[in-house]
């Protein structure tokens, strides 16, 4: 049974997440209007990720309540109350900060200290929501600046960006080898940017050449994006160590607090914006609304961008849940590196030999993560199966 659960997580991860690479890029070349007279690109990021936002937050809600227990109340079901069993996400942080101990109080039994955890772990879901909301457009940003391999690419490479947080906001050190890694990922990125001649699809771009200047500015902007993206993981993890939740609850409330987030900017009279605010229109929701009415064919990659979207995170908590990290970071390295050769073989883009042997040293260099990562994992197994065998014959 759990080896057909393994293959339905990595199939479902694998169709949901190529799915939604090819729309992602679809959505960032132009769109022909409806009268075929004029080609423009949509440029309304906070939309799209209204859009993928509440349908995550709808079917974490359906999937929450469908593993529902019977006797649960609705606080316990979205992770609102403290439970003395373990979280279903894999990590054991019941000890980490002392919130298995109990409060004198009965678990449905209203108190100071059930509030003041629910308003903090609130606060930390809210942070992380304006944290994803705040990097989704320079992710978006970026595509008219650099490739779509050479994106997927530096989205590979989070390790260096969530290390770098970790250190800055929580002041969490590191082993040895990570920063082995974090060189060869730099190395690697630079050597796939330094060897590339094709251009993004941006017109900008086409009408110059691809200069230096203008993959610094990709960079730049991809760069913003990973550094909050690795403030957002970095929340995450402390969310994990000092609160009793499950994928699914975390999953559920940081995309609640996005789509609140995003509909209210979205509707809202904003000037124009570079990255944040690119339309020209009065606000974001109408400029979305216009485009779509003018050139329909938005409307299938934005639908599938949304849905497969919503439906690989669910595959990811899932995979988390029952066959922990590892597994996860294995699926997920092999799954960028097959969304880079399938955005090369669909878009037909062009790579040289010397940004082949970049994205190799960016994959080797977090294959030996994967690795380490393995040997603690297997060591911390045998000194389990040590610790049992010695309880037993006592």
């Amino acid at each position: 049974m759990s080896y057909i659960r393994l293959v339905v997580c990595v199939v479902g991860v694998y169709s949901m997440f190529l799915l939604w690479a090819i729309a992602q890029e679809r959505l960032s070349v132009p769109f022909q209007s409806i009268d075929g007279t004029s080609s423009d690109k949509f440029h309304s990021p906070l939309f799209l990720g209204t859009c993928q936002s509440l349908l995550s937050c709808l079917s974490a809600l359906v999937y929450i309540l469908l593993r529902r227990k019977s006797g649960q109340s609705l606080a316990q079901t979205l992770g609102l109350t403290e439970s003395t069993k373990p979280s279903a996400n894999g990590h054991s942080n019941g000890s980490a900060n002392g919130s298995a101990k109990t409060n004198g109080h009965a678990p449905h039994t209203p108190s100071h200290h059930t509030q003041s955890r629910n308003k903090s772990l609130l606060l930390r879901y809210f942070q992380c929501a304006v944290f994803i909301t705040s990097a989704a457009p320079f992710g978006f940003a970026a595509l008219s600046y650099i490739t779509y391999p050479a994106m997927v690419l530096g989205k590979s490479c989070k390790l260096v960006p969530v290390m770098l947080m970790n250190v800055v906001l929580y002041r969490r050190k590191f082993a040895a080898h990570k920063y082995l890694v974090v060189a060869m990922v730099t190395l690697g990125i630079t050597m796939f940017m330094g060897f590339g001649k094709e251009k993004p699809s941006s017109k900008a771009a086409k009408n110059a050449d691809l200069s230096a200047y203008t993959q610094l500015i990709g960079i730049t902007y991809l760069l913003i994006n990973l550094l909050i993206d690795g403030a957002t993981n970095s929340t995450q993890d402390e969310i994990f160590a000092r609160y009793k939740v499950t994928g699914q609850q975390m999953m559920f409330w940081i995309n609640l607090f996005c789509t609140a987030l995003t509909s209210v900017i979205s509707i809202l009279p904003l000037p124009y914006i570079p990255v944040l605010h690119p339309s020209n229109s009065g606000t974001e929701l109408q400029g979305a609304l216009d485009f779509i009415r003018t050139h329909p064919s938005v409307v299938v990659p934005l639908a599938q961008f949304a849905l497969t979207g919503a439906l690989g995170q669910l595959f990811i908590f899932e995979t988390l849940q029952h066959f922990g990290s590892l597994t996860l970071v294995t699926i997920t390295l092999t799954r960028k590196l097959f969304t880079m050769l399938l955005s090369v073989i669909v878009y037909n883009h062009k790579l040289t030999p010397g940004q082949w042997l970049g994205a190799a040293v960016v994959f080797a260099g977090i294959s030996v993560e994967a690795w380490v990562k393995r040997k603690d994992v297997h060591a911390k197994r045998v000194i389990q199966e040590k610790e049992k065998a010695r309880i037993k014959t006592l």
